[in-house]
């Protein structure tokens, strides 16, 4: 989509009068800037590697660091980095020892880590006014047209904001390790054999899966709180008030986790659960594992492959011997019709 590229000046705290220009396309955010990166083989800024610069607004001190991940090639070749609200940025923050801010609610406001008069202020509408502020205290070096990519949410419309959150995640590289093996030893197979290669694409670059979700349906994270925060997960309250009072020495209130668990999760469970698993039922021993699998091949990630790792994980089996990948069907403007 259309947009625009913010030039920024960052004041060096050892010179006011140099300078060093970032290029943003979300300046709302600059107030969870924790540093500046520039490419190591940059020669524009070499001498300015492992100095600091002042923040625009607050004072802060960020410090300038050297990462891959700022392109000479794009804007003007430094970025800012808010680890809280930007994938990549959180990768570069990790490496370099960031601080973590984030400055955005939930319903995408400013929070109280901003100065005052910016506080509460919708993100837009706080764009508009840091931009502005930017051009009052001569920090804004230029605006620049440019197209660029924005992750939009599939229902609502609205622009994805990126925002760290406290959320339960599984160690898929260890559940992954299995389902490759069975796929390279031929005891599933993929129709047609291409989209094999998609599957081990996948699996190959697996991340940790985040399985929490904020929303008011679907399967309660089995996770129970004590009154000082420890966590107790079980299978059901009761188990868990019992693992409690033993840490505890008496009973205690319990809460549980108001999250569910993500959908595919839960389905990736669904050759196995729907026939009476945990139990040992004459339907599990007789349908698991099945023959065949029918599906699209745009969730041969998302239910193809955590379908095997959790058969693999849980029944010692895949779930399936052959997985059949069809095509979509599409409407008029190409969107898939499901």
């Amino acid at each position: 989509m259309k947009g625009h590229l913010w030039y920024i000046k960052y004041p060096l705290a050892d010179d006011s009068t140099r300078f060093i220009t970032v290029a943003t396309s979300r300046p709302e955010t600059l107030f969870g800037d924790t540093g500046i990166a520039v490419h190591p083989d940059d020669p524009r800024y070499q001498d300015l590697i492992g100095k600091k610069v002042k923040h625009p607004f607050d004072g802060r001190l960020l410090p300038i660091v050297a990462d891959t991940h700022s392109d000479p090639e794009k804007g003007s070749g430094a970025v800012k980095i808010t680890p809280a609200h930007d994938f990549n940025d959180f990768g570069v923050g990790k490496r370099h020892g960031l601080e973590v801010r984030n400055i955005l609610t939930q319903t995408a406001h400013l929070n109280d880590l901003v100065p005052e008069e910016y506080r509460g202020l919708d993100r837009f509408v706080a764009r508009k006014k840091i931009v502005e502020d930017l051009k009052v205290g001569g920090l804004l070096e230029k605006i620049e047209d440019v197209q660029h990519t924005v992750p939009h949410g599939d229902r609502s419309g609205v622009i994805i904001e990126p925002l760290l959150m406290d959320q339960w995640y599984v160690n898929a590289k260890e559940l992954a390790g299995p389902a490759l093996k069975a796929v390279k030893e031929g005891q599933t197979t993929f129709v047609p054999a291409q989209w094999t290669n998609t599957y081990f694409e996948w699996l190959n670059n697996i991340e940790p899966w985040c399985i929490s979700r904020q929303i008011w349906w679907g399967h309660r994270i089995p996770a129970w709180y004590g009154p000082d925060g420890f966590i107790f997960v079980e299978k059901n309250e009761e188990e868990a008030q019992i693992s409690a009072k033993k840490h505890y020495g008496s009973s205690v209130t319990l809460t549980q986790d108001e999250d569910v668990l993500d959908t595919w999760f839960s389905s990736a469970l669904w050759p196995f659960s729907t026939l009476g698993w945990p139990e040992k039922t004459p339907e599990l021993k007789r349908y698991y594992p099945t023959d065949v699998l029918v599906t699209g091949f745009d969730i041969i990630f998302f239910w193809v492959a955590r379908m095997m790792m959790m058969g693999l994980h849980f029944m010692k089996e895949v779930p399936f011997k052959t997985v059949y990948i069809h095509a979509l069907v599409r409407d008029e403007k190409g969107q898939k019709m499901s």
